[in-house]
């Protein structure tokens, strides 16, 4: 008699079925958590976050990030996400929109300018512009027009001049002052 019967548990029928390994993987950390993605490493990494993670935030704005809608931070420095495939980004360091604010949800003093500055038109390239802002903020603590200017972001909308507000505001250390 097999070990398992002797002690009571059943036999388990023949099935052919043989255990596959764990896939090894491309290790990423994004907003403060651990991921590895298995699959296509060619996969932009715009794809990884909406399709598998369901973080639809960072908004796709052509094929080559052309409108800065798609900008996510990268160990703190802002990239296409439709540009960067999953293998090049083994052991980075992302942040999207979602991750801007802290975890018990105070929002980051960017966002918070932008609502208080009312520097949002449709809302599609917001995403973008929050991540551009921030990497801006962290790099030159005071930015002038020409600095924001130079942000790679576009809109639509006409909310440049509120953008522009909104950052400054949030140089300042005013967000959500009235």
């Amino acid at each position: 008699m097999a070990p398992a019967q002797a002690h009571g548990i059943p036999a388990v029928p023949e099935s052919g079925i043989t255990p596959v390994a764990v896939r090894s993987g491309i290790a990423v950390e994004i907003n403060g958590e651990r991921f590895v993605h298995t699959g296509d490493p060619q996969m932009p990494l715009l794809w990884y976050l909406r399709d598998v993670l369901w973080l639809t935030g960072t908004k796709y704005g052509g094929g080559h990030g052309e409108n800065g809608a798609d900008l996510v931070l990268v160990d703190g420095k802002p990239v296409s996400a439709i540009g960067q495939p999953m293998n090049r980004l083994a052991d980075k360091r992302i942040t999207t929109v979602e991750g801007l604010a802290a975890k018990d949800g105070t929002l980051h003093p960017l966002q918070q300018a932008f609502i208080d500055e009312d520097a949002i038109g449709c809302g599609y390239c917001t995403p973008g512009w929050l991540i551009a802002g921030v990497a801006l903020l962290k790099r030159k603590p005071h930015p002038d027009d020409g600095d924001i200017d130079q942000l790679p972001n576009s809109c639509r909308c006409g909310v440049q001049t509120r953008v522009r507000a909104a950052i400054k505001r949030a140089a300042a250390g005013k967000a959500g002052q009235a």
